[in-house]
C-alpha cells in the first residue's frame, strides 16, 4: 500500500525540519541522479557497445591488453554525456554546501555533472571520466578536450593515460573512503539520494551514519536496502524532492 500525499507532505516536512537545523550533513548520491540528466547507465542494454558489455571493458585486464579499445569505449561514453546539462537536484545540492558550514557531497557518479553545478566540497568515490591518470608516474589532471588528441592519450613522461575511475575489481582511494567515513560518523543529517544503496563501502556510510546518531534522508524513485531502516524515505524524482526538500528548510 503507497503512501498517501498527506504522508508524504508529513515526511517532507519532517525532513526539511531536521536539515532546517542541521550543521553537519553529509550528502550521497548514486545512478539515478545521474539520469535525471539523461546519463545512461552503460548496464544491460545501455551498456552494450560493439557488442561489449561495460564488464568486459571496466577492467585493469581489458586496459593491459587493448588500452585504445578501452579507450574509444570512454571517449564515446565522455561524447555521449558532454552535452547534458546538470538537473535540479545537482543545483539543489551545490546551493546547500553554500549554506552549511560543514557539508561533503559524496557521489558514486563519475559523469562530473555535480562539478559542472558547481559543488566544490565534493568527493567522487568512483572518480571521473574527465579526469586522466597516469599509469607509471600517477598525474592526474582534468581533460575536457572532446576528442582528445589521441588514443590512448599519453602522459607527459610518455607513458599512457587511463581513464581516473575505479575499475571492475579496483579498490575505491582509501583516502576518500575515510573522508567520507569521517563524515558519515559526524553527520546530523545524511541526504541519500538516488542509489541503489547495493554498492558497498559506499552503502554503509548511511548506517555507519545512522548508529553514530545521524537522520537518515532517502530519496528514490524505487524502495531500496536502505528504505526500511531510513528516518524517512521520500519516493520520487531526485530533481522534483530535492530542491522541495531543501525549500522546506530554508
Amino acid at each position: 500500500m503507497g503512501l498517501s500525499r498527506s504522508d508524504v507532505a508529513s515526511d517532507l516536512a519532517a525532513a526539511a525540519a531536521r536539515l532546517r537545523g542541521a550543521r553537519r550533513v553529509l550528502a550521497l548520491t548514486g545512478a539515478g541522479v545521474s539520469a535525471e540528466s539523461g546519463v545512461p547507465t552503460f548496464r544491460g542494454q545501455d551498456g552494450l557497445w560493439r557488442r561489449f558489455r561495460a564488464e568486459d571493458l571496466a577492467t585493469p585486464q581489458a586496459f593491459a591488453r587493448d588500452p585504445k579499445l578501452v579507450w574509444e569505449w570512454y571517449a564515446w561514453r565522455r561524447e555521449v554525456i558532454a552535452p547534458l546539462r546538470p538537473n535540479a537536484a545537482h543545483v539543489a545540492l551545490a546551493a546547500l554546501e553554500q549554506r552549511l558550514p560543514d557539508f561533503l557531497l559524496a557521489t558514486q557518479n563519475v559523469d562530473g555533472l555535480h562539478a559542472v553545478a558547481g559543488s566544490r566540497r565534493l568527493l567522487e568515490l568512483h572518480g571521473s571520466l574527465w579526469r586522466l591518470r597516469c599509469v607509471a608516474c600517477g598525474h592526474a589532471a582534468e581533460d575536457r578536450r572532446m576528442p582528445l588528441p589521441e588514443l590512448p592519450p599519453r602522459c607527459a613522461c610518455g607513458t599512457v593515460l587511463r581513464p581516473d575511475v575505479v575499475w571492475f575489481g579496483e579498490m575505491l582511494p582509501a583516502a576518500a573512503v575515510e573522508q567520507a567515513v569521517a563524515a558519515a560518523q559526524e553527520a546530523e543529517v545524511v541526504l541519500v539520494i538516488g542509489t541503489s544503496s547495493l554498492v558497498y563501502p559506499a552503502a554503509a556510510l548511511p548506517e555507519m551514519a545512522r548508529a553514530a546518531g545521524a537522520f537518515v534522508v532517502e530519496i528514490n524513485t524505487e524502495t531500496t536496502p536502505l528504505t526500511a531502516s531510513a528516518d524517512v524515505s521520500l519516493r520520487g524524482p531526485a530533481a522534483e524532492i530535492t530542491p522541495a526538500l531543501l525549500a522546506g528548510a530554508s
